[in-house]
């Protein structure tokens, strides 16, 4: 089989959509294997510009957040490219935070399959179903939350025409099997996505937090900076904790209203976008990552970086991230989700108990270095082969 040009369909840095660390990631660690001649990234279009300059790579700014448009906009793209395989990187709101947006943009799987006749996969990172709609901003209301999730089923049937659909979660994958009679739902899992030493562990002094995420909907900090303030109170009073990340397209200006409640003297940082170089460092100086959500959309990215660099962490005891927890091999301290205090005190068990935070620190290093993100690209490439010679016979 001669040398494959694939296109991708992802959000892309400079963009500050929705897995666009995760579409960098397949890009960079995909050009270097020996099947891929090229890459076409179907990026979107943003006020910050084209992606840098990567051989082998084409940038193809062709979608906007929020656009009725991006189906066709992007059909037209993609066929213009004339790629082999066509990849997309999607959860259900990549394309628009509105119903109408969001919905319309989740129709370009199909088109590319069935119209365009290109053979496609999808790697999706959740299911509508797995959504709380109105605790993550897109719903106003259970009941208006309801009929988005009969509608998003709709849509999941429309991505599944594609030829295959990859999953980051084993329960995901039985979801459809079981509830769609999906024979192409197919595990693959998430990776980390940098090869990186193994960390010193331990407890700094002072100890530092670090919560990191897109914020205002079912990821608020509000608890964090209350939970902060119980511990200050319990003697803790040289903690430091770094919010880092943006608000989310459903909570415009939440970040700013939280700080202006910040009183002076707290050592709590608002950092704002973590740029791609800067990552690293940031996990590296944290001692605990604390994930203050409500509810989950999907495997947690956070999740893995934070393993990948060696850190205990602090999780809400709900569903997905459990699973997360029991399929991969993390670990993490519990807190009641919307609980200040709960997450004081599983906060303040980690400072008290070096020795257990010291544990799961190594336990999620080990989970996360398992599966580096160049052997799921492996595993991508090898799906993609079989599929384009199975159409070739």
């Amino acid at each position: 089989m001669s040398k494959l040009r694939i296109g991708l369909v992802t959000a892309f840095p400079p963009g500050k959509n929705s897995l666009n660390e995760f579409g960098y990631q397949m890009v960079t660690q995909m050009i270097p294997k020996e099947e891929v001649d090229s890459i076409v990234v179907f990026c979107d279009e943003t006020y910050l510009g084209l992606p840098e300059n990567i051989d082998g790579v084409e940038f193809v700014p062709c979608w906007k957040f929020n656009s009725l448009k991006n189906a066709i906009t992007i059909s037209r793209a993609v066929r213009k490219a004339k790629v082999d395989f066509l990849l997309f990187n999607l959860q259900f709101a990549s394309f628009g935070d509105t119903k109408l947006a969001g919905g319309a943009g989740l129709l370009t799987p199909m088109l590319a399959r069935r119209i365009l006749g290109i053979p496609t996969g999808v790697v999706l990172h959740n299911l509508v179903e797995n959504v709380d709609m109105a605790d993550a901003g897109f719903a106003s209301n259970k009941i208006v939350g309801k009929a988005m999730e009969f509608a998003g089923r709709m849509l999941t049937r429309l991505i599944l025409t594609a030829d295959y659909v990859a999953l980051t979660i084993p329960k995901y994958v039985k979801q459809l099997q079981d509830g769609y009679g999906a024979t192409n739902a197919i595990l693959a899992p998430h990776g980390t996505f940098e090869e990186i030493p193994e960390p010193e562990y331990g407890i700094g002094n002072p100890p530092r937090l670090i919560a990191f995420g897109k914020w205002g909907t079912y990821k608020k900090v509000d608890e964090l900076v209350a939970a902060y303030r119980l511990l200050v109170k319990q003697g803790f009073s040289d903690l430091e904790i770094e919010i880092a990340g943006t608000d989310s397209p459903n909570a415009p200006g939440y970040l700013a209203g939280v700080q202006t409640n910040v009183e002076p003297g707290e050592r709590i940082d608002f950092s704002g976008y973590i740029e791609e170089e800067d990552v690293a460092p940031m996990f590296l100086n944290s001692d605990i990552a604390v994930f203050p959500y409500s509810s989950t959309t999907g495997s947690s990215g956070v999740l893995h970086q934070a393993g990948s660099y060696g850190l205990p962490v602090v999780l809400p005891d709900i569903g997905d991230f459990s699973e997360v927890i029991e399929s991969e091999g993390f670990i993490g301290q519990y807190f009641e989700p919307e609980n200040a205090e709960s997450l004081a005190e599983a906060i303040a068990y980690l400072l008290t108990n070096h020795s257990t935070a010291i544990e799961m620190a190594e336990r999620n290093y080990r989970a996360a270095a398992g599966i580096p993100f160049h052997e799921v690209m492996d595993w991508h490439l090898i799906h993609i082969q079989r599929i384009l010679t199975e159409r070739s016979d």
